[in-house]
């Protein structure tokens, strides 16, 4: 997917998303989304605790390589309010997905959506597996997980991480 091509979603509740390739005109409106995703959110996505999203962090988003997708997910109204990365191993075995939302949409379908559509796109890429490395206590984004198929097991010297991984094949 080009920054050109928009996948039109809408979530199981109706809530339509435009979803898009970040591009680097993106990078002070991907700064403006995450000052919008709670504490919590930001140290879930980013496994530390981070106040606001480095200069450097939001290059690797808005130009990423050539094994990483990085997509924004906006409203109606061009907004963004969610954003999720598929990165993909140097074999091309396996993607890692990382997904962000905007703290005044959760409860609306969009992870699931989002999380679906990075399935189906590491599909299309010949992925085998699928894999997310989430904190334990994280348990909203755990259990959407293992409903879609994800299981879990632990990240080896990291008690506090857990690996959810959903086989492709």
């Amino acid at each position: 997917m080009t920054s050109d091509e928009i996948a039109h979603l809408q979530t199981r509740s109706g809530f339509r998303l435009s979803v898009r390739t970040a591009s680097a005109e993106d990078e002070t409106r991907l700064a403006d989304f995450f000052q919008q995703v709670g504490p919590e959110d930001l140290r879930f996505r980013f496994l530390s605790t981070v106040r606001n999203v480095s200069h450097d962090r939001l290059v690797t988003m808005v130009d990423p390589d050539g094994r990483t997708d990085s997509v924004i997910a906006e409203n109606e109204d061009g907004e963004i309010v969610a954003t999720a990365i598929l990165a993909g191993d140097q074999a091309g075995d396996r993607g890692e997905v990382a997904v962000s939302i905007r703290s005044d949409h959760k409860g609306r379908g969009i992870g699931w959506t989002l999380l679906d559509y990075l399935v189906d796109t590491a599909r299309a890429r010949g992925y085998a597996s699928i894999e997310s490395i989430e904190d334990r206590q994280n348990r909203a984004a755990i259990a959407l997980e293992q409903e879609m198929g994800f299981v879990t097991e632990p990240v080896d010297g990291e008690p506090t991480l857990i690996l959810v991984r959903k086989s492709l094949s």
